[in-house]
């Protein structure tokens, strides 16, 4: 069976694996579609798209915006992402970066009046300029003060330590308008991550009116009960199935390359019937 893997990132979000370096391991891992989607940036695609010139995989230019929907942060997936749309997108998200970039500021500051040792020029020249959470997750573990950044999301880079304060979001609705209004196709990535069913179930009929037209079924850390609950919303609501292991290299280490924990499988026809989508 053909596989792929919709929902990867590179070093130029979160991720420590280059454009290069992703589309080389899909193809090691036997993955016929890979698409790379780093957070809140486009700075990485035309590498990506460069790099997979004449290698036997498909690949799938996209971003995963960060937004929010009453006051719950969602991520928003827009695949096929055309290229003369990079400068348009990176208008979109403009002030949604500055606002991350000032959140971050902050939190260093915070970190460094609680005795860590860590500057943001340090994680800008390890993160190709674009910082979150993750970045300076790993920052912390390269200085020695924490173990991992599982442990540090859930513990001194967790909202409720104190530290971290959220920036403002983009709205998610309009998100999805956006990403339609540029002829790419709108995924809601690991919908339950975030929200429980019910809350869920209240997004969805304003997502989907607003051109949602895929959701993931598969992820990295559903169980089966999970993924046959999002795959029964995807047909009650007429959207297609999507899937991805959310891979970041090292960063996550425990997840692979289109096979996430080990037994991820995404197929391929998840790909095509997205692709057949774009521009409509």
């Amino acid at each position: 069976m053909k596989i792929c893997d919709l929902h990867t990132h590179s070093v130029y979000s979160d991720g420590t694996f280059t454009p290069a370096e992703l589309i080389d391991g899909a193809i090691a891992a036997g993955l016929s579609a890979i698409a790379m989607t780093d957070h809140n940036t486009v700075s990485g695609l035309n590498e990506f798209i460069a790099a997979g010139e004449g290698k036997p995989i498909e690949l799938v230019p996209g971003v995963e915006f960060t937004t929010a929907d009453n006051g719950i942060e969602l991520h928003i997936l827009g695949l096929f992402i055309n290229p003369e749309t990079h400068y348009t997108i990176n208008s979109y998200i403009d002030k949604a970066a500055t606002l991350k970039e000032e959140s971050n500021y902050r939190l260093v500051k915070r970190l460094q009046e609680h005795g860590y040792d860590i500057t943001y020029v340090e994680i800008l020249e390890n993160s190709k300029g674009h910082v979150n959470r993750a970045n300076i997750a790993a920052e912390l573990v390269k200085k020695g003060y924490i173990e991992s950044i599982d442990w540090a999301f859930k513990n001194i880079l967790h909202k409720d330590y104190g530290l971290y304060e959220p920036p403002e979001r983009l709205s998610s609705i309009e998100t999805i308008r956006f990403i339609r209004e540029i002829g790419a196709v709108a995924v809601w990535a690991h919908p339950y991550f975030h929200m429980t069913f019910d809350q869920a179930e209240e997004f969805l009929p304003r997502a989907v009116a607003a051109g949602l037209q895929g959701m993931e079924t598969i992820y990295s850390t559903y169980d089966d009960a999970t993924t046959e609950k999002a795959k029964e919303v995807c047909r009650r609501f007429g959207i297609c199935e999507s899937g991805g292991s959310d891979f970041h290299g090292a960063n996550k280490p425990k997840i692979s390359l289109g096979k996430g924990f080990g037994n991820l499988q995404i197929p391929y026809d998840f790909y095509e019937r997205l692709k057949s989508l774009k521009n409509t």
